[in-house]
């Protein structure tokens, strides 16, 4: 049998950070649902952890009907032109704020998976196509040795933002 957490109450129980594995797991059901790529790729990590973040971070308290009550913010926390990494790096610094305020022994293990998720976003770099390269008009839009077009090299975030926000609008 599992040790519980008393929520930090001495007995040196397991904590087990639920509520970001809850947030990790509707992030996975919302892109499997959508199919959009295959799990194993670093994209869909991604998108699934941009998306795990935005429902972390929008409310501690996710879970049963309201999900679908929620779908609508999430929504708009991860359209294009919005400030979500200003969002994001607010949220967490609050959380971590408060955590230090509370001057609890531990660390929040869900914090500490969505600091984690965070960092791999903003410090993974993955290559995509250049979407504001403009190319001339002709019948080969593509030079030659550029089947897929131009690429660059972007910050995993702005690559999974999209795909979570594509996967909300598909379930």
């Amino acid at each position: 049998m599992r040790p519980e957490c008393t929520e930090g109450a001495g007995g040196g129980g397991l904590l087990v950070p639920m509520a970001w594995m809850y947030a990790e797991y509707i992030a996975d059901e919302l892109l499997r649902t959508g199919d959009l790529m295959p799990p194993t790729t670093l994209e869909y990590r991604a998108g699934r952890d941009a998306l795990a973040l935005t429902i972390f971070l929008s409310d501690s308290s996710v879970g049963g009907p309201r999900v679908v009550a929620r779908m609508e913010e999430w929504r708009s926390l991860t359209a294009y032109g919005t400030c979500w990494r200003e969002w994001v790096c607010g949220r967490l610094d609050r959380l971590e704020a408060a955590a230090f305020e509370s001057g609890r022994e531990t660390r929040d293990p869900d914090l500490e998976l969505a600091g984690a998720a965070w960092r791999w976003l903003e410090e993974t770099e993955l290559l995509a196509p250049d979407l504001d390269a403009v190319g001339p008009a002709c019948d080969d839009p593509f030079p030659a040795g550029e089947a897929e077009g131009p690429q660059v090299w972007t910050p995993a975030w702005q690559l999974g933002l999209p795909l979570g926000h594509l996967a909300i609008h598909l379930f």
